[in-house]
């Protein structure tokens, strides 16, 4: 399995966020502001008002996540980032916080086709959990979905799946009444303030 190097996606890395989240520069792309912004402004922003803004976002501290590299070339992208910035999850029905530890939360995985089934993923949250604990945070969760025995459609893989989280040390918290594909997302959390 190769070694990717993962950076925060700073404002220097702006280009490479592009190439990852919108690689065909599609007006309605998500750009990961799906759990950022408020419906509102997410629905009004496109292109690239979307654009700017995220680019906003990577000159803030925390970055608003990490990139995946081979080499030079960028392969991935992991959003994550304190709970209480992600207005979405802030006022969620479906993942509601389960207590008031200032968690921080990782919202999101996108990996370049050809990169795939690599690690790339793996790499991904390792790196995600390295940066919430360079900023102080005491834990750090997911909402990942349970494929059970049969496969997701790729489309609702990007919150990742439990056995990628278990795999990174996260524990199995409690299922939420989210869903990806018809498929039950689990609140999982991996403390960090043990040292772990």
């Amino acid at each position: 399995m190769p070694a990717f190097r993962i950076h925060p996606a700073t404002a220097d890395r702006f280009g490479d966020v592009a190439t990852i989240l919108n690689p065909n520069g599609n007006d309605r792309a998500c750009w990961c502001l799906a759990y950022r912004a408020k419906p509102a402004d997410y629905s009004r922003l496109r292109g690239d008002e979307r654009a700017e803004h995220v680019r906003a976002l990577c000159a803030a501290d925390p970055a608003p996540g990490v990139l995946a590299y081979d080499g030079a070339t960028p392969v991935g992208w992991c959003g994550v980032g304190p709970r209480a910035h992600l207005h979405r999850m802030t006022r969620s029905r479906t993942m509601p916080p389960i207590d008031d530890v200032p968690a921080w939360t990782v919202i999101c995985f996108v990996v370049r086709s050809g990169h795939r089934r690599k690690g790339v993923a793996h790499a991904l949250l390792d790196g995600a959990v390295s940066y919430a604990r360079s900023h102080g945070a005491p834990v750090i969760e997911g909402y990942p979905v349970d494929p059970g025995e049969g496969r997701i459609n790729s489309s609702a893989a990007h919150v990742g799946t439990i056995g990628l989280f278990a795999a990174a040390g996260f524990e199995l918290v409690e299922e939420t009444r989210a869903r990806s594909d018809r498929k039950p997302r689990w609140l999982m959390r991996l403390d960090l303030r043990d040292g772990s």
